[in-house]
């Protein structure tokens, strides 16, 4: 006996509403987390057969990154650092390169500028930042070069890159990019801001909002699966006692 078309209908529904669950699920936990970029999903119809014999299923649905910023908060931390405009931060990872948009930056005891992680921050070339750790604090330009009584030192990287389908994660903030990330350079739409942070992009009451809608269209479509395969069950014992 054929397995009734609803059952897997209802079934790849029920697949493609938990991936949605657990992505707003995430994107709620971290409405709070410094430079967190929500996680949207994209789903599509697969159409099988042909006329009136088609059967759409949902796609398990393929994540994407939201290009909205958070918000900037001023902390005046000297070691607070945001990025303006469309471009990431880099740090240096087991992971490889990361891209961030968390600026929360110190100093090791070695001198180089690290995330608040322990992570080396990379300039342009894709090298550690080096400071001076006696000479202070350093003063941060639009262009992200850092000074130090004056004296140039480095400059912070900002990369940009495109995050694909399906994004990878390293920790709460960072993306492990699929491809090189591109230094930016000579781009008057993006910058460093200094004694700034860049706020989660998370709208928490927007996204608790969804996580209800999705959760009582999880439990419809699980009504349905159990009703096909109550209907399966009833069809079996009829034959069987036929």
């Amino acid at each position: 006996m054929a397995i009734p078309t609803g059952l897997y209908v209802s079934l790849s529904a029920q697949m493609a509403l938990q991936k949605r669950l657990d992505t707003i699920a995430d994107n709620v936990a971290n409405a709070n987390t410094i430079g967190f970029r929500a996680t949207g999903i994209k789903f599509e119809d697969i159409v099988t057969g042909s006329g009136q014999k088609s059967i759409d299923f949902t796609s398990p649905g393929t994540n994407f990154l939201s290009g909205k910023a958070g918000a900037l908060s001023r902390t005046g931390d000297p070691y607070d650092f945001a990025v303006s405009g469309d471009a990431w931060f880099g740090i240096q990872t087991p992971a490889g390169t990361v891209m961030t948009r968390d600026g929360r930056f110190t100093v090791s005891p070695n001198g180089e500028l690290v995330t608040h992680e322990g992570y080396p921050v990379l300039d342009a070339g894709g090298a550690p930042i080096q400071l001076n750790p006696a000479d202070g604090p350093p003063v941060a330009g639009k262009d992200g070069t850092l000074r130090q009584n004056g004296k140039l030192i480095g400059a912070i990287g900002l990369y940009s890159f495109n995050p694909g389908p399906n994004v990878q994660r390293f920790g709460n903030s960072g993306v492990i990019p699929t491809g090189r990330p591109t230094p930016v350079v000579d781009d008057s739409t993006v910058g460093v801001e200094q004694g700034l942070l860049e706020q989660s992009n998370v709208d928490p009451m927007r996204e608790m909002a969804k996580l209800i809608t999705v959760q009582r269209t999880f439990e419809d479509a699980a009504s349905l699966v159990h009703e096909s395969e109550s209907t399966l069950d009833d069809a079996i014992k009829t034959l069987g006692s036929g």
